[in-house]
């Protein structure tokens, strides 16, 4: 979970809720490491029977064993959400954020396939199990390094979006440009036609079911490729640097939470709680071992 959204779910009063709450959101206790661990590799491997469940030999030659693994998961990432539910204060902000959207939609289409059979009309089994790899983003929930990247997208969002506006103008100017000199006889039989091209031109991608074959063409063609190389480059800088800036003026947090007030949000070489000043116990005893002193 995101540092500080798990104090915005609160922790339930109950003793026990409070526990699986500490295993389930705190992944600094061993026993959350090993909790991620097993849902990450859950996870993956998921994904990994939803993709063999897609090839069609595969599928066929090992049914039943796909079929016994993908309720296997589903039951253990329904233990999962229900636990996830159980472990915080504010159920509701909790089933309608981000995580867990994300965790229902990794089960809810396998109920859906066992209640609606193949035949019905207006559903699909195929597309329910399709989005059975939504499981993927469950990763997001473990791993700190997303959190960073989706800080600096979130970050980068607004020079991001005027890059492409930039980007768009320029696809519109030359692929109308395109539309006049090479005109429908080569191709270009609208300006649609013409930006598509331009677009799929500029990001180096260059389908080919469209070619300029006029001189002034492939001169504007020749002009946009080499405008691609850089433009290639723009958005990678503009995200790499909000991802080092970040890194320099937001630190790493600790999700585990203080034994005395039970705060969180720790920096990642505090030794005392950031609230209470009551010293932070790690699992390498660090902290535990440090002499008294000023709290952080």
């Amino acid at each position: 979970m995101v540092p500080g959204n798990e104090s915005e779910l609160g922790k339930p009063p109950q003793p026990w809720r409070r526990r699986m709450h500490e295993v389930i959101f705190e992944s600094e206790t061993p026993a959350g490491r090993f909790f991620d661990k097993v849902i990450v590799t859950a996870i993956l491997v998921s994904v990994g029977v939803v993709i063999v469940d897609s090839v069609s030999a595969l599928s066929r030659d090992n049914r039943p064993v796909l079929d016994a693994l993908e309720w296997f998961f589903t039951l253990l990432f329904t233990a999962e959400y229900i636990a996830r539910l159980l472990s915080v204060q504010r159920q509701l902000k909790y089933a309608l954020s981000f995580f867990g959207i994300v965790d229902l939609l990794s089960i809810l289409p396998t109920y859906l396939a066992f209640f609606f059979p193949e035949t019905h009309a207006l559903i699909d089994v195929r597309i329910l199990r399709l989005l059975r790899v939504f499981r993927i983003f469950k990763l997001t929930d473990y791993i700190v390094e997303y959190q960073m990247l989706g800080a600096a997208l979130a970050a980068s969002r607004r020079k991001i979006l005027v890059f492409l506006s930039a980007v768009l103008m320029v696809v519109l100017v030359l692929g109308t440009l395109l539309y006049v000199v090479e005109g429908p006889e080569h191709g270009f039989r609208d300006i649609p036609t013409s930006v598509y091209w331009a677009i799929t031109t500029i990001t180096t991608v260059g389908f080919g079911d469209i070619t300029p074959k006029t001189d002034l063409g492939r001169f504007i063609a020749s002009v946009i490729m080499l405008m691609g190389w850089g433009t290639l480059a723009v958005p990678t800088g503009i995200v790499t640097a909000e991802m080092t800036a970040l890194r320099y003026t937001q630190p790493l947090l600790l999700l585990q939470a203080c034994p005395g007030c039970g705060a969180t949000g720790h920096a990642a070489d505090a030794r005392y709680c950031r609230a209470c000043g009551a010293p932070l116990e790690r699992e390498d005893g660090v902290n535990a071992q440090a002499p008294p002193g000023p709290p952080r």
